[in-house]
């Protein structure tokens, strides 16, 4: 007897939504190789966990199928007309763009919880040091201020 239909939302509980993705990434990994033996099709699935944690399959490689499928991309643009290409190439730069910094954010803020620090030199580190110093600085006069006003509130209640 099947189990009827699953409400597609995000699971609440943290125990719970970590097993269902555990199954179901195993589930689609598994479905993933058998398309790619049984219809012999070039196949790649790419999956990062809410811990960026990387999980992948590539049937001929991942990397190899991801260029495939930029030249197809590619030729696809070039066979719109003028102005859809013009637009299609600006996307692309927006995006170029935005990876570029996605990528430099998640660098900074690893580099800021201590991870990654391997290539970092002396000036960078020192720099690192004097950001982490001046958040630690403004962290403390908020927890002060904070802290203040919940003593100033326990006085008028007291009074």
């Amino acid at each position: 007897m099947g189990r009827g239909r699953v409400e597609m939302k995000r699971i609440e509980n943290k125990i719970n939504r970590q097993v269902t993705f555990s199954k179901r990434r195993n589930g689609l990994l598994k479905k993933a190789y058998e398309l790619s033996v049984l219809c012999d099709a070039e196949v790649a699935l790419i999956i990062f966990s809410s811990r960026g944690k990387l999980y992948e399959f590539g049937s001929v490689g991942n990397t190899r199928t991801i260029e495939r499928y930029n030249r197809c991309y590619n030729c696809t643009l070039s066979n719109n007309k003028p102005e859809e290409t013009t637009q299609a190439s600006s996307w692309c730069q927006e995006v170029t763009k935005l990876k570029s910094k996605y990528e430099s954010l998640v660098r900074t803020n690893r580099n800021l919880l201590g991870e990654d620090l391997g290539e970092m030199g002396v000036k960078e580190l020192q720099a690192l040091e004097r950001q982490l110093e001046a958040a630690l600085t403004a962290t403390r006069q908020r927890k002060t201020q904070v802290m203040m006003e919940e003593m100033e509130d326990l006085r008028k209640k007291a009074s």
